[in-house]
């Protein structure tokens, strides 16, 4: 491998264990896939162009333009040609994306969850230190200036993450600076080997860096390891890694939690748990339908739907009164939470709305009074958390919903806003959808039969998402899980001009008996809450065979606790309700949700998803193997050609019982094994100087023992015998124990590093490739000497043919 290629890899390397300590800014890892092919395609691209007489300044010009190529394909997919070349608008939806990035960053802490944005900013970053690091260590040869780009990232990530972080991430990122330093190093202490000569070992002349040099080097990492753990600590830093929020007694401060509900939700919806995650208690006759909801988010994108407030308030002990609620003369149920330690990251699950919630410390908590969501200051606060809840008892009649008066001006201002860019679909459907209806709630329960109609079905195997354009894939397909129908009916409300949002949260939980009740992974789910004056935020039920009607959506005539007093009306129509089955496994609840049989299914596809031969994973399992072999290949290789140098036993003569005989290949075979061996570890062959003259100078180089210095001499004057002697001449010693001496000398006087560089990566291994070229040459010129004789076999009696009536042809 030569100078140049080797500091590509230790550049590329070093960038790679730099960006590691990103790992917990967001909640996935699979950003860093991403930026590892971005950082592997710029190292290629610049390998690639320094060997062309390109300036070299053009180099990370062309660097960083592949760079903006590969964020176009991966962010910008919708706006490009073919999927991979850049279309009209593809610089437009980067930036779109880029821009919800930066807003994310001021929505969410660490980790934050893995959006389009977020990747975007974090990935683009790692290329672009990729970019800086190639450009002056490789480009420039000036490595140690590199170290400022990797302590650069090193620094932004490890301050970002605060406590997050992990002394690992140092070690990682100071020792793949040290590697492209040691790599230099080797580098001009080799090239100052071409001109001063030296004799001993670690001299000037060596090839190798001084094993000084990198003993400092790792001393030096391993004290800046452990130094800090016998020091006191000082939070002096730049950074503040506090948890966010309001500080103390303010009133106010920044949304700092780090869940992105919905793609918590996604996440859990796709993979459901009977894992107990709360238990509760509920003084209500309706405790079995109503919702824990967690939070509702407000604000649509177009690329997702999220929480808008840009402040949270202390938690006061009782809550500020409902947004729409004309009356608080308003019953209530009391409840009491137990929040087992398998659910974190959440925000307060409360039945809505509540009126106040007793906490046991209230300091961890935090109100969002725009959308009354409780979150928290720290990811483990609703871990093993007992609170009470004290909620409203509201029961609306339909009738009483069907004429409740148009929403303020404020509220449909805020709560109708959509993107310019909503697919046409949406508003097509939903004015087609409720074309009949008269007034908001018959809309809405147009919506809400619709969607849970028989065109639609559950299925958690499509792609989440919820922004414009998944909304307009659902609308196609007709399938998708409590995510896409929740979005979905929110959006075509909006186009309706009914104030609407997105509320994340639970079902009602299972009953374990008495007033307890159970809620497990299962029972995540979203579900659209709209807007009706006097009321409130109603929440309605579009996922079919999910969820619960509301008691509204039913034809009841149960007394009304309504704050104003409206005639009674029947509902226009039920929501559709799963038929019973006679199975006697499933519950009443169970029948209610239609989970009947959900736990064989739910089995079922498990089992389709561990499958272990399935093309996924057969296709990741390819790759592994196929990088595994080209990285095994070059030792493969070098292991099998020393065995075959190595194995030839000669040959005896007629009749004789003396010694083995060894032919002039064999020798030489011996020969260039010797040579290859001492330039795996670091000596490079130099063709100009005769055996004798090769040989002294691994001796002296590699400092070799008398043993293994004879057994180098007799293999040189064996290969000159071969090379400059009379023919006839014999050869009978026995090389290959000379070699294998030679050889253990030289492994006895070389490092760790060089022998495990020998081992995996060995430089003669260039051999391979020099050998593919030629065979490839070679093969390119005998196919082009075979494709000249067939067209000449083809073209030459027909040019013959004319060059003979040429000349038979009389002149003028």
């Amino acid at each position: 491998m030569t100078t140049r290629a080797k500091l590509t890899v230790y550049s590329a390397l070093a960038t790679t264990l730099a960006a590691l300590c990103m790992f917990p800014l967001l909640t996935t890892r699979s950003w860093l896939t991403h930026a590892v092919l971005v950082i592997a395609v710029i190292a290629a691209v610049g390998a690639g162009l320094r060997r062309s007489p390109l300036f070299r300044w053009t180099v990370p010009v062309a660097q960083l333009l592949v760079l903006l190529l590969l964020m176009l394909i991966g962010f910008a997919g919708s706006g490009m040609t073919g999927g991979v070349l850049p279309g009209p608008n593809a610089m437009r939806v980067l930036s779109r994306v880029f821009s919800s990035g930066i807003d994310d960053i001021t929505q969410y802490a660490i980790p934050a969850p893995p959006t389009a944005g977020l990747r975007l900013i974090l990935v683009s970053s790692v290329g672009l230190i990729a970019v800086l690091v190639d450009t002056v260590a490789v480009t420039y040869r000036r490595s140690a200036l590199a170290g400022l780009p990797l302590l650069a990232l090193y620094s932004i990530g490890n301050g970002l993450a605060g406590d997050h972080g992990s002394w690992v991430w140092f070690g990682l990122a100071a020792a793949g600076y040290l590697m492209l330093l040691f790599a230099e190093g080797q580098d001009r202490v080799s090239r100052w080997g071409r001109v001063f000569r030296g004799g001993a070992r670690g001299t000037v002349g060596s090839s190798r860096v001084s094993p000084g040099g990198q003993q400092v080097g790792v001393l030096a990492l391993a004290l800046a390891m452990l130094l800090p753990v016998f020091l006191p600590r000082w939070d002096l830093g730049l950074l503040d890694s506090g948890s966010g929020g309001s500080s103390g007694k303010g009133t106010s401060g920044s949304v700092t939690t780090s869940l992105d509900p919905l793609v918590s939700l996604e996440a859990a919806v796709t993979k459901p748990t009977d894992t107990e995650l709360l238990s509760y208690t509920l003084d209500s006759d309706l405790a079995d339908q109503i919702y824990l909801r967690t939070g509702s988010l407000d604000q649509f994108d177009g690329t997702n739907w999220k929480l808008s407030s840009p402040v949270v308030s202390d938690l006061p002990a009782t809550l500020p009164s409902p947004e729409g609620l004309r009356s608080t003369d308003v019953p209530r149920i009391q409840g009491d939470f137990q929040v087992s330690d398998r659910l974190e990251k959440s925000w307060l699950p409360m039945p809505y709305p509540a009126a106040s919630v007793q906490l046991p410390n209230r300091g961890d908590w935090k109100l969002d009074p725009l959308t009354r969501t409780v979150v928290p200051t720290n990811d483990k606060a609703i871990r093993g958390l007992h609170y009470q809840v004290t909620s409203l008892d509201l029961r609306p009649t339909a009738g009483e919903l069907r004429a409740a008066p148009l929403a303020p001006q404020d509220i449909r201002d805020h709560y109708t806003a959509l993107p310019a860019d909503l697919p046409p679909v949406v508003a097509e459907q939903a004015k087609a959808v409720t074309a009949k209806a008269q007034n908001d709630y018959d809309r809405a329960t147009a919506l809400v039969n619709w969607f849970t109609g028989p065109q639609f079905k559950y299925d958690t195997n499509v792609a989440g998402g919820t922004g414009s354009d998944a909304i307009a894939v659902f609308l196609r397909d007709h399938r998708g899980f409590c995510v896409h129908f929740a979005s979905t009916m929110a959006a075509m409300a909006r186009v309706l001009k009914i104030p609407s949002r997105v509320a994340v949260g639970f079902t009602p939980g299972d009953s374990k008996g008495g007033d307890v009740y159970s809620v497990t992974g299962r029972m995540y789910h979203a579900w659209p809450e709209l807007y009706f004056s006097g009321y409130g935020w109603m929440r309605f039920e579009p996922t079919p065979s999910r969820g619960v009607p509301a008691h509204y959506q039913e034809a009841s005539s149960a007394p009304t606790t309504a704050p104003t007093q409206q005639p009674t009306a029947a509902a226009s129509s039920a929501a559709a309700v799963p038929a019973p089955t006679s199975s006697s496994d499933c519950t009443a609840k169970q029948r209610q949700l239609g989970d009947c049989g959900a736990r064989n299914k739910a089995a079922d596809k498990a089992d389709e998803q561990s499958w272990p031969l399935s093309s996924q994973v057969l296709g990741a399992l390819t790759a592994v193997l196929v990088v595994i072999a080209l990285l095994l290949a070059p030792m493969l290789w070098r292991t099998a050609l020393r065995r075959r140098r190595l194995g030839g036993g000669g040959r005896r003569r007629p009749g004789g019982d003396g010694p083995l005989e060894l032919t002039d290949a064999q020798v030489l075979a011996a020969w260039d094994e010797l040579i290859d061996s001492a330039w795996d570890l670091g000596i490079p062959p130099d063709e100009s100087r005769t055996p004798r003259s090769a040989a002294r100078r691994i001796t002296e180089k590699a400092a070799l023992d008398a043993d293994a210095a004879a057994a180098a001499g007799r293999l040189a004057l064996a290969t000159e015998r071969v090379l400059y002697a009379p023919a006839g001449q014999v050869t009978t010693a026995a090389l290959a124990a000379d070699v294998r001496t030679a050889r253990h000398g030289l492994w006895a006087g070389a490092g760790r590093l060089d022998r495990a560089r020998a081992l995996l990566l060995p430089p003669s291994s260039a051999q391979l490739w020099w050998r593919t070229s030629d065979a490839v040459r070679a093969a390119r010129t005998a196919v082009g000497t075979r494709v000249g004789r067939a067209v000449e076999a083809v073209t030459g009696p027909v040019r013959r043919v004319f060059t003979r009536r040429e000349r038979s042809t009389p002149q003028d």
